[in-house]
């Protein structure tokens, strides 16, 4: 699995939303300091919601266009986003195709069993399309109040 580094350009993706389609050319044109993507494993648990409610909630990363990226359905998506008040943009990714492309997307291990599944991960992008960071393996609690420290 190749893992993006700053500097790397960020790859290209559209996806599926509730509201339609996104397409990171389209939020990168309209983004004042860049895009912050972010890879979760399923919408509607414990992690993946106060994740979410976290960037809902991160005043230092505005001016920065959200997107979260998982596996689910898009009525999973719409319920997640309608139940957590979300603002920023939820997207379907069920092949795993983007989420490879970012690194976001391999062997995993629990309890002495490995398997593959979502890595969580935060990439934020330049208004020039670059990586300038990528973040691999972070945790569900506390991750974006470090994210706003370092961009706020």
């Amino acid at each position: 699995m190749t893992r993006l580094q700053p500097g790397d350009p960020a790859p290209s993706f559209t996806l599926s939303t509730p509201n339609g389609e996104v397409s990171l050319a389209k939020e990168l044109a309209g983004a004042e300091r860049g895009v912050i993507v972010y890879f979760y494993p399923k919408a509607g648990t414990p992690g993946c919601t106060k994740e979410a409610c976290d960037f809902r909630d991160a005043s230092e990363l505005a001016g920065y266009t959200v997107i979260g990226i998982s596996p689910d359905s898009i009525d999973k998506l719409r319920t997640f986003t309608d139940e957590q008040s979300l603002d920023f943009i939820l997207a379907s990714d069920p092949d795993h195709a983007v989420m490879a492309a970012y690194g976001a997307w391999g062997e995993k291990k629990n309890y002495g069993k490995t398997y593959l599944g979502v890595i969580r991960s935060t990439v934020v992008i330049d208004p020039d399309g670059r990586v300038s960071q990528a973040l691999y393996n972070v945790k569900a609690t506390g991750h974006v109040a470090r994210l706003e420290r370092q961009l706020g």
